[in-house]
């Protein structure tokens, strides 16, 4: 880092990015990139949701048999994927001599579809690779295509799978889970219902904010998560208002790419570490669960980078300049707790079923979580229990 807090050009650093197609009508290029891939049979993955209430998935369909390419759906995916979910999945691609998977929903149906891709390569079963850097063979070509904005799983090196037995979350981090290519659509971003077009748009500002904090934050990465905070910021509310406007809804998509390509290479904080607990055991809605977060984070963790923080608050509009760390972080958190209420995130942990006694359990669990490695300042148990009990 050089003397204000920002990483050097002199500092080595890596970015990992798939390539991407982005626009209208990105979605009908998938058998196109599939046939370059020489596929023989696809695994479509997906959910029962948008297969029965949206037009999307009888499109994909439509475009592989159009390149002549045959395929076998999964549809099976949870909000939170299961541990299963990825297990029955492999076991079909193998059984249906599979070479590629493609994936169409939102973050929940891409990690499925990245763990899928594991299991098929390399066996075992997906707990086997918690952690960074576990897999060691290389997956079958992976295409995604996201539904929601917010989770930018199709640029990220990130799966979140759920244990449901052990009731927590797993993260797996690794550069093989990259997708070969990510197709943007925003008109397959229309379908989603104003809690979801929230929910996914407190999760790229949180991956904005989080990747700009990183202690392994770059000036490219820098790049990323501010545009995509100056967006999500002045677009989440009007896109809520108005949620037929493609042009809109393709401004939350490229934010949320920006977001992605942002927090995929510097990874992210104590929100994210705190939330997936919150998942694990509770199996409550991610963007959600960051969104109450977010705020108390970003307060606990102000005076680690300063200047990082008032740039933020620049643009939402604040002048924290001058002020004392106290007041400044206050006033920072506060806005940001104020907006997600503006846009009808006005839920409690309280409210979501969480209770005091839950707080040791949910902090031991993040303290282990990956994303905690680059939160800006290091964060103990009572640390992450008085971030709970703020957001209670």
């Amino acid at each position: 880092m050089c003397e204000s807090g920002q990483p050097s050009l002199l500092e080595l650093r890596k970015f990992m990015a798939p390539e991407f197609i982005f626009g209208v009508d990105a979605c009908l290029l998938a058998g196109q990139y599939l046939r370059n891939f020489g596929t023989r049979r696809v695994l479509l993955v997906t959910d029962s949701h948008l297969r029965n209430t949206t037009a999307w998935v009888q499109k994909l369909e439509t475009s592989l048999s159009s390149a002549n390419l045959p395929f076998v759906v999964v549809d099976q995916v949870s909000p939170n994927p299961r541990a299963v979910e990825v297990m029955d999945g492999a076991a079909l691609f193998l059984q249906a001599r599979c070479n590629a998977i493609l994936a169409l929903g939102g973050g929940s149906v891409m990690d499925c579809a990245k763990a899928i891709g594991i299991i098929a390569s390399s066996g075992g079963h997906i707990a086997d690779y918690e952690g960074v850097d576990r897999i060691k063979r290389a997956m079958p070509p992976l295409i995604c295509i996201p539904t929601t904005s917010g989770t930018a799983s199709e640029v990220s090196q990130f799966s979140i799978i759920t244990h449901e037995t052990q009731r927590r979350k797993l993260a797996i981090v690794s550069k093989t889970l990259v997708p070969d290519v990510a197709l943007l659509d925003p008109q397959l971003t229309t379908t989603m219902n104003p809690f979801f077009t929230a929910c996914s748009g407190m999760d790229a500002l949180t991956h904005a904010i989080e990747a700009y904090v990183s202690n392994a934050s770059s000036p490219a990465t820098n790049l990323h998560a501010l545009e995509a905070l100056r967006i999500v910021w002045s677009t989440l509310p009007r896109v809520l208002a108005r949620p037929a406007d493609i042009a809109l809804r393709a401004q939350m998509l490229f934010a949320s790419l920006q977001a992605g390509l942002a927090f995929s290479n510097a990874i992210l904080g104590a929100t994210h570490s705190l939330a997936h607990g919150l998942g694990g055991l509770f199996d409550l809605t991610h963007g959600e669960c960051n969104a109450i977060l977010l705020a108390p984070v970003v307060a606990a963790n102000y005076s680690a980078c300063p200047e990082k923080f008032q740039h933020i608050g620049r643009l939402l509009g604040l002048d924290l300049q001058g002020m004392t760390v106290g007041k400044a972080a206050a006033l920072l958190a506060g806005t940001i707790e104020n907006y997600r209420r503006q846009i009808g995130l006005t839920h409690s942990l309280k409210d979501l079923g969480v209770s005091r006694s839950d707080f040791s359990r949910l902090a031991a669990v993040a303290l282990k979580d990956p994303c905690l490695a680059t939160n800006p300042r290091p964060l103990e148990q009572h640390d992450l229990e008085a971030i709970y009990e703020q957001a209670l």
